[in-house]
């Protein structure tokens, strides 16, 4: 395969390509800090060490969170929500979420359900995405311990006001968690601001890193109980996991050589800051909204080009099962895009695309213009020989 022909329109499950400094900082750290850290007091486990902290340090700066240690280093976003879901909640809690969740949401939240009869409230959004604030208060009771929202809908796009139900929660002294699979190095993130508990997000995605990198931020007042338990390099003559942050929420060694990338991909972000890269990615947004809307038999999903969003745009091809639009745009046209369900049923319920999943563009910050004129081109084409031939 030549990548280098490849249109790649799938940066919303991983981003690709990546920064250069993310190749080369992993290669550095293989050579120079491959050891395991917090197990030697060795020059290279203490650099390896070095690269864990370095990275916390980026990712505080970028979150605004005040001590590093409150992260903790997980494979992915799925791991960071379930430490923080299965860690947080006991029988008799009430968890509010809504219809625009993950997978990797709500099937925690319903296997807690079943396995200690925890209390779960869905908050129906509408067809584009948007949450009524005012039924999400509703659903507050008094056993309700949590409400768990995603930044930006995987589907559709659409931007949850994340401040405005961090203050719903902190006046009803509930905790939030927020999922930011699509927000992290996009959207600005300021946990203290936005009233934020505990933040799940990815290395892979908006950071610029490799895949089997993410993250949990955990507030300090908060205690979960670890997810894992093991060795920690720490506290090694006890049976009991450490207090200590963050190697309470860490057993086992950790993908250093990854993280090594992932601090590489957060110092890019940092550099270039997610305003300009939101502002990038919406201008491109627009652009294939603006395209495929003007084009007869596609549908458009989520909120319009004029509305603040996310690089996601979802839509549907009259004549073609998003499958097979998806492969045809991958063979005949060279450009990767995702179709299917996108592991979110809820948010095709709101959609009204239950029945047939959705085709799904996702432009990066190094897609090129003339990228988005190729896809658009591709679909004009597709749609034409469709009539031609019925």
């Amino acid at each position: 395969m030549n990548t280098q022909s490849i249109i790649y329109m799938d940066n919303a499950a991983t981003s690709w390509p990546k920064p250069p400094g993310v190749t080369e900082a992993m290669k550095r750290c293989m050579r120079e800090a491959a050891a395991n850290p917090g197990r030697g007091s060795h020059e290279m486990a203490v650099r390896a060490s070095r690269v864990l902290f370095e990275g916390r340090k980026a990712l505080a700066r970028l979150f605004r969170i005040q001590n590093p240690n409150d992260i903790a280093y997980a494979l992915n976003t799925t791991q960071a929500l379930n430490t923080a879901l299965q860690g947080l909640l006991k029988p008799g809690d009430h968890v509010i979420t809504t219809s625009l969740e993950h997978n990797s949401v709500r099937r925690p939240l319903e296997a807690l359900r079943r396995k200690i009869g925890i209390e779960v409230s869905y908050v129906q959004t509408n067809a584009q995405g948007t949450v009524d604030l005012s039924k999400l208060r509703q659903e507050i009771h008094s056993r309700t311990k949590l409400i768990a929202v995603t930044h930006s809908s995987n589907l559709l796009g659409t931007i949850t006001p994340v401040g405005d139900v961090g203050a719903i929660a902190k006046a009803h002294g509930v905790k939030l968690l927020v999922d930011a699979a699509q927000s992290a190095g996009v959207l600005d993130i300021d946990v203290g601001a936005m009233g934020i508990d505990l933040l799940a997000f990815p290395g892979h995605k908006g950071l610029m890193g490799p895949q089997g990198t993410g993250g949990l931020y955990i507030h300090p007042d908060l205690d979960l109980e670890p997810l894992m338990y093991g060795g920690t390099g720490s506290s090694s003559e006890s049976p009991e996991q450490p207090t200590a942050r963050p190697d309470r929420y860490e057993a086992g060694t950790q993908n250093t050589v990854g993280i090594a990338g992932l601090t590489e991909g957060v110092k890019f972000v940092l550099a270039e800051t997610t305003e300009r890269i939101h502002r990038r990615e919406l201008e491109l947004t627009r652009q294939l909204m603006e395209g495929l809307r003007g084009i007869p038999g596609v549908t458009l999903l989520g909120p319009g080009p004029e509305t603040e969003r996310t690089a996601i745009v979802s839509f549907l091809m009259e004549g073609f099962d998003p499958s097979e639009a998806s492969f045809i745009l991958d063979r005949q046209f060279g450009i990767a895009v995702r179709s299917g369900f996108h592991c979110t049923p809820l948010g095709h319920q709101s959609a009204g695309t239950t029945e047939t999943g959705a085709v799904r563009a996702s432009p990066g910050y190094f897609t090129a213009e003339s990228e988005i004129v190729s896809l658009v081109e591709a679909v004009k084409e597709m749609m034409a020989t469709l009539r031609k031939t019925n």
